[in-house]
């Protein structure tokens, strides 16, 4: 008889950041579903799901050092490490005030986080698994997307090198890559792309729904699940892998 591996996440503790934006919040409904206790973050006020949840700001020094407590105390097995800030401006526009925002969010917070997660995990040899919120964004540059690409290309590279300092710990990192997924997020992102290119409002995201090869816009689900795949013993032989769910976008 095959001995499938489980997806089932009963007795794993999850820490989801970003958790009330579409993706993290639909991460936390999935992993709470399927069994796991799971402790949520992000800088809103409240979080209406089954979650632990606590605000931390993690642009601010204070906010982020609290999490990292946080996280020694919570001791997760399993990291979606999802929060991250999106502006748009080329390399003629894109000041440095947006670069210490995109920055210190995508990149600065989230390494805080991995590394605190990934540290508490040695500590209490946990075989645990990190996955973190890439984008399609970090594969290739766009003239208006200067910051933000740079910093998703970080978060790949990141990866890459945490799964290979962890693997002696029997820890997995991976990331995912999301296309286009509608968000409540895209309301601004199409808002922007109307200021930056002149387009009607809605016509924006219309477009690069149409332009996706397979037709359509992902929903936050999709990457839900396949975190939920990377989280569990389905996936227990990949680490430094970037799994895209974009519906083909980046051979576009």
């Amino acid at each position: 008889m095959l001995n499938a591996a489980p997806t089932d996440l009963t007795g794993k503790t999850v820490l989801v950041t970003g958790a009330v934006g579409g993706i993290g919040a639909s991460a936390v409904e999935h992993f709470v579903a399927l069994g796991a206790t799971v402790y949520a973050t992000d800088i809103a006020d409240s979080f209406d799901d089954d979650a632990i949840y606590k605000r931390f700001d993690l642009l601010s020094e204070a906010g982020l050092a609290d999490c990292q407590t946080w996280i020694a105390q919570i001791k997760p097995d399993v990291l979606f490490n999802n929060a991250a800030l999106f502006d748009m401006g080329s390399v003629l526009d894109a000041d440095l005030g947006q670069f210490d925002r995109l920055f210190g969010l995508n990149v600065r917070a989230f390494y805080a986080v991995m590394q605190s997660t990934a540290q508490s995990m040695v500590a209490n040899k946990q075989h645990g698994s990190i996955i973190n919120m890439a984008s399609q964004a970090g594969h290739r540059g766009e003239a208006l997307v200067a910051h933000y690409c740079a910093t998703k290309a970080a978060v790949i590279s990141y990866t890459q090198s945490a799964a290979l300092a962890l693997a002696e710990h029997k820890i997995r990192v991976n990331a995912i890559s999301p296309g286009v997924i509608d968000t409540p997020m895209w309301k601004s992102v199409d808002a922007l792309f109307a200021k930056f290119e002149g387009k009607e409002i809605g016509q924006k995201k219309r477009e690069v729904g149409e332009e996706v090869p397979l037709g359509y816009m992902g929903a936050p689900a999709d990457v839900a699940r396949v975190a939920v795949f990377l989280a569990s013993d389905q996936s227990s032989y990949m680490t430094a892998q970037t799994i895209g769910v974009d519906g083909g976008n980046v051979l576009r």
